[in-house]
């Protein structure tokens, strides 16, 4: 398992653009029939992929739990939300069978024990994005099917921010300890999402991108609004985004992206917006 150390914004002022890859940028998330895991201090939150091809594969795969965690099993404090952006899968909790389509997503509550992934085609393999966040209390494990997340529509095409927000894992749709998480889906012709941009300094955010073409990229905008940073973003590639940083992204084309929050509150209006003309 990878691990980040957090990194404060007066240091990342003189961040080489490989160090600032290196510090917030997760690459290669699927790797067929592995769990991959990076580690990140802020907010301890855990971002996982897992490709399995011709195996079923345990949450904990290739992860020292005891010396990852302090704990005996994966969730035994911890929370996690799910997503499958592949083929069919199947995912078992705890003895519970969840069909997996692609955009579906699970959220699967403190102390559950066995967690395992499967695959329906080795042809078309399912690949399992994952955020996790330490929790203090159990509450119920939940599917909830693109058909069924709640949609907001946002931005117009004059301002090439046309959206619609899909909420998953949001205090609107089920109770969780911490961790919030939804899918953003922008429409041909949109390319900027969060823009204006903001912070929010009592929560942390993990972007991934999907959807983009094999021949387009993502531009990730960070750092304080005074001294901004981008990061080069492919296909099926997450950020970690501490507190002081604000998260906005432009494209080369439309794209959709996966947010995950964790942190003091789920009080989405908490948020320091920034004015355009203000970005430096």
């Amino acid at each position: 398992m990878d691990i980040r150390y957090s990194a404060n914004q007066r240091d990342v002022k003189r961040y080489t653009t490989d160090e600032m890859r290196a510090e917030f940028l997760i690459e290669n998330l699927y790797v067929p029939d592995e769990v991959v895991a990076v580690y990140s201090h802020v907010d301890r939150m855990v971002t996982l992929g897992c490709m399995p091809v011709k195996e079923t594969l345990p949450i904990h795969k290739g992860i020292d739990i005891w010396s990852s965690f302090g704990t005996d099993y994966f969730l035994e404090r911890r929370e996690i939300g799910i997503f499958n952006i592949g083929g069919a899968g199947v995912i078992e909790a705890d003895g519970k069978r969840f069909e997996m389509g692609c955009k579906d997503c699970l959220y699967i509550t403190m102390g559950t024990r066995s967690v395992t992934f499967s695959s329906k085609e080795e042809s078309n393999p399912a690949k399992f994005y994952m955020v996790s966040a330490p929790a203090h209390c159990a509450y119920e494990t939940t599917f909830i099917g693109i058909a069924d997340a709640a949609k907001k529509p946002l931005g117009s095409m004059e301002s090439a921010n046309k959206r619609v927000i899909n909420q998953f894992i949001h205090p609107d749709v089920l109770k969780t300890c911490q961790l919030s998480m939804g899918l953003t889906v922008l429409e041909p012709g949109s390319v900027w999402n969060t823009m204006p941009a903001h912070t929010h300094e009592r929560r942390m955010e993990v972007y991934t991108y999907i959807d983009i073409p094999d021949d387009q990229a993502v531009f990730h905008f960070m750092g304080t609004p005074s001294e901004t940073r981008h990061l080069v973003v492919q296909n099926e590639q997450a950020v970690i985004s501490p507190s002081w940083s604000i998260h906005s992204g432009c494209g080369t084309s439309n794209y959709s992206f996966i947010w995950a929050m964790g942190g003091e509150n789920q009080a989405f209006d908490d948020m320091d917006t920034v004015d355009i003309a203000n970005l430096k």
